[in-house]
């Protein structure tokens, strides 16, 4: 009963965006009604297509954001611990993180051709950088009042880092997932739109130039803000483990 206080607001709101998004297209011979949207996604659904680019569009963030994950996290952890390693990479990383994943795109295409490599690279080199810099910062951010608490009863560096290091900087690590899988959702979507030929920013591009589907170009940008909203539901999941909130405790 509490959740469903809590998303009342969030119901209302929708429920008059969708009562006013009908008034505008009724008249319109263009834009979509909600009506023609709903029985769009029924269409893609029934015949099997909405989830074969589901399919391809999850199993491509997967990919290229596991990559990262795997890269990242340690790489942070590193710099984040030792001094030289972020005086030497911090600079490189600050060069490329501002530049966006879109103009890697070129370059990704005569890299990796048109398969389903050059998304995941794409994919990779957008979420890779945000997770590199959260989890650096959240080592730094530590107390320093523990470490050398730790140093002063003789603990090993190998046990203080598992123990005291990792946990208090998985918070910051969290979020810089969260932050990493939102542009890498994006950035699929994008990628599918110009080089692919399946996935639902392709869904999009296709409904467009055959035959001015706008029923499905609407229905396939719901569809990516759901799923963005679920992934994000899944990383907001994650910092509610006792692992990760021990370092809130008061």
């Amino acid at each position: 009963m509490r959740k469903l206080k809590q998303a009342l607001p969030s119901i209302v709101v929708i429920t008059v965006l969708v009562a006013v998004w009908w008034l505008v297209a009724a008249g319109s011979t263009i834009f979509p009604t909600p009506k023609l949207v709903v029985l769009g996604t029924l269409e893609l659904a029934r015949d099997g297509t909405l989830w074969d680019h589901i399919g391809a569009s999850l199993m491509r963030v997967g990919a290229g954001f596991g990559l990262a994950v795997l890269l990242a996290i340690p790489l942070g952890l590193w710099m984040g611990w030792v001094h030289g390693a972020f005086i030497t990479l911090n600079p490189i990383f600050q060069i490329l993180r501002p530049i966006s994943p879109i103009a890697w795109i070129p370059l990704a295409i005569l890299w990796f051709g048109v398969g389903n490599a050059s998304p995941i690279y794409l994919i990779f080199i957008a979420s890779v950088f945000p997770m590199i810099v959260q989890t650096t910062a959240g080592v730094h951010t530590i107390e320093k009042r523990y470490l050398r608490a730790a140093e002063n009863f003789g603990v090993p560096r190998k046990k203080l880092f598992l123990q005291v290091v990792f946990p208090a900087t998985l918070p910051q690590i969290i979020v810089g997932m969260r932050i990493g899988l939102g542009v890498a959702w994006l950035v699929v979507v994008a990628a599918e739109m110009i080089a692919l030929r399946s996935g639902l920013g392709y869904l999009i591009i296709d409904s467009r130039n055959a035959g001015n589907r706008y029923d499905l170009v609407v229905a396939g940008m719901i569809i990516i803000g759901l799923i963005g909203l679920l992934l994000d539901g899944l990383m907001r999941m994650l910092e509610g483990m006792k692992i990760v909130r021990w370092k809130y405790a008061h």
